[in-house]
């Protein structure tokens, strides 16, 4: 099989030399060449037609993120391999937005380049674990922020109870002597229950316990 052919774009020439160095240790990846800035990253795109582009985001005459929305606007069938010093989801975010195809920090080169090159080649998306993780908790966190509160969970015990007992169609009277209440108390409890569940009669309060599971519909 043909190697993944790979062009480093990077600023400084150390940097470049260093991944360099590292993809070429193994038989599946060539580098075809280097640019020093996102300028020069689209013009070696267009005169080399790379696999994969490994960028650096910060670059000088055009950052890497404009690089790599233009490149992908010129050659939809590239893919990208981000890399920054900074372990922030920001970035991330606007690389994946720009159409990128993996997001690695420069501190995980040598340990998460490879893998996220042969991801990118093979069609997929590559973030780094550490990253991946601050994703998992951020998309948990919204989820739960996002997420309806259950009327129900509003509701104090004793409302609670008095909703039952008159979806099981107690009267007042009979919940008042049954709880060892005032027929006026066991009234405010219900109206508060039922501004709560935002019900306006009976008929409504007994829909909701049934299709709470909280009676039976026989």
């Amino acid at each position: 099989m043909a190697p993944i052919r790979v062009l480093l774009v990077d600023d400084h020439a150390m940097v470049r030399e260093g991944i360099r160095a590292l993809l070429q240790s193994h038989a599946d990846f060539t580098v075809v060449g280097e640019a020093a800035d996102g300028r020069e990253a689209i013009e070696k795109v267009r005169a080399l037609d790379p696999d994969v582009i490994v960028m650096d985001i910060s670059l000088p005459a055009m950052g890497g993120i404009e690089a790599t929305r233009r490149i992908l606007k010129e050659k939809p069938a590239a893919r990208v391999i981000g890399l920054s010093r900074h372990d922030e989801l920001g970035y991330a975010r606007a690389l994946f937005e720009a159409g990128a195809s993996g997001y690695v920090s420069k501190k995980e080169v040598s340990a998460e380049l490879e893998a996220a090159i042969r991801a990118a080649y093979s069609g997929g998306v590559y973030l780094q674990p550490s990253l991946a993780r601050q994703i998992a908790r951020d998309y948990v966190q919204l989820v739960r922020s996002e997420r309806k509160v259950d009327p129900y969970e509003r509701l104090t015990d004793r409302e609670k109870e008095i909703l039952l007992l008159v979806a099981e169609g107690r009267t007042s009277r009979e919940i008042a002597d049954k709880l060892c209440l005032t027929v006026k108390t066991v009234l405010n409890h219900r109206e508060n229950l039922m501004d709560k569940l935002g019900i306006t009669n009976t008929a409504q309060l007994i829909k909701y316990a049934i299709k709470a599971g909280l009676i039976d519909e026989d």
